[in-house]
């Protein structure tokens, strides 16, 4: 992977290789994808203060997310279906993640299963919970995520109701998927993509398959998938599941002052700015858009993490400076996935460390703590210090 020079390089390979039904689900975002578009154009509006003759020989792009030491200021977020990128690719993803020194999040929508990981990897992983009707199925499934050793649970809060992907309709990005000529042609060019997926553990949702009764099938499972989202979950949910887990407690999926100011009374110790990656409210705020205000009402009482298109070390640079802790990504690493396993993970985590660097030896900082406004251009700080 010598000559591959940024995120967009990686996902150029994952679009070659993979089925287009799975690399548009990892790509696309719901209806007109308008805040999709706009989580990227509104990070690259932000302009760096270049600054020259700072001593930036010792720079060190270590921190502590949710007090434990991380390598940069980057988390692996969770996602879906990483198994159908490429073979065992939740377990892949984590073994990268841990190499790096960064946490990985397993998806509840995952194909290998919280205990597939856990016996595959050397250290604690970050879990994300999906709240659904079957409130006995989540308080089992905790309570699997306790027995794993997760050493964070990240309750994802913005999908009750689940926005359209209309690229995921019109690729019959079902399950069991729906089959057609072109669909057999394209996974028949792909046959290294097939290979892999055959060699993997699973082709199903690990953490579902197998503990529901009648969801022994794939089919009966993606049913009961469909009704399980639930339209009732509250701030009482989150009291309960508070009652059941021990550990640290994430809130992913923060778009609003108000309910910043209700997360930080919550008990969670931290939350994330996010829109889902632009797969839910189209035409919701940007994340960096917003990230500013939740950053001022409670960046003093809980850690804010950022979601949002994460593409860069400058990307991240960005977030940094208006306040965030931490960043995750989730395209850039699945781009990896699905352009080179392991080390296409590897590849993208490495990317965005070199350009973090970089950015910050141009802008002349050397630590993480010392990245705030004053790194822009278009900031009052930056202005000021000038």
């Amino acid at each position: 992977m010598k000559h591959i020079t940024c995120i967009e390089d990686l996902r150029q390979l994952h679009m070659r290789r993979v089925p287009k039904a799975f690399f548009d689900y990892a790509d696309r975002g719901s209806y007109t994808e308008q805040t999709l578009r706009a989580n990227r154009a509104d990070l690259e509006a932000i302009r760096f203060r270049q600054r020259i003759l700072v001593d930036v020989s010792k720079r060190d792009l270590s921190t502590t997310i949710l007090g434990e030491p991380a390598s940069l200021p980057l988390i692996l977020a969770p996602v879906g279906l990483l198994g159908m990128q490429h073979g065992d690719g939740e377990i892949l993803a984590c073994r990268a993640a841990q190499a790096a020194g960064i946490p990985f999040t397993l998806s509840t929508m995952s194909i290998c299963s919280i205990e597939d990981v856990a016996a595959s990897v050397d250290k604690p992983f970050w879990f994300q919970l999906y709240v659904m009707k079957d409130r006995g199925f989540i308080k089992a499934l905790i309570e699997r995520a306790i027995a794993a050793k997760c050493s964070a649970l990240v309750l994802t809060v913005d999908l009750q109701v689940i926005g359209q992907r209309h690229q995921d309709i019109k690729n019959g990005m079902t399950v069991p998927p729906e089959w057609s000529l072109s669909k057999l042609f394209d996974f028949a060019t792909k046959p290294a993509w097939i290979s892999g997926v055959l060699r993997g553990k699973r082709r199903t949702f690990g953490n579902l398959m197998g503990h529901l009764k009648g969801t022994d099938d794939i089919t009966a499972l993606s049913s009961w998938i469909s009704t399980q989202f639930d339209t009732s979950l509250n701030w009482k949910d989150v009291e309960w599941i508070r009652s059941i887990w021990p550990g640290k407690l994430v809130l992913k999926g923060i778009l609003d002052v108000e309910d910043a100011n209700e997360a930080a009374k919550s008990g969670a110790q931290a939350l994330v700015v996010s829109n889902h990656g632009g797969r839910q409210l189209d035409g919701a705020l940007s994340s960096i858009e917003i990230l500013p205000e939740i950053v001022e009402a409670v960046g003093s009482q809980m850690e804010i993490m950022f979601d949002g298109g994460i593409r860069s070390g400058q990307d991240v640079m960005r977030a940094l400076a208006l306040g965030a802790k931490s960043c995750m990504i989730g395209r850039a690493f699945a781009h990896g996935l699905g352009a080179g396993g392991e080390a296409g993970v590897a590849k993208a985590i490495d990317l965005i460390r070199n350009e973090l660097s970089v950015t910050m030896g141009l802008t002349g900082v050397n630590t993480i703590a010392e990245i705030d406004e004053r790194v822009l251009a278009d900031s009052p700080r930056g202005h000021n210090a000038r």
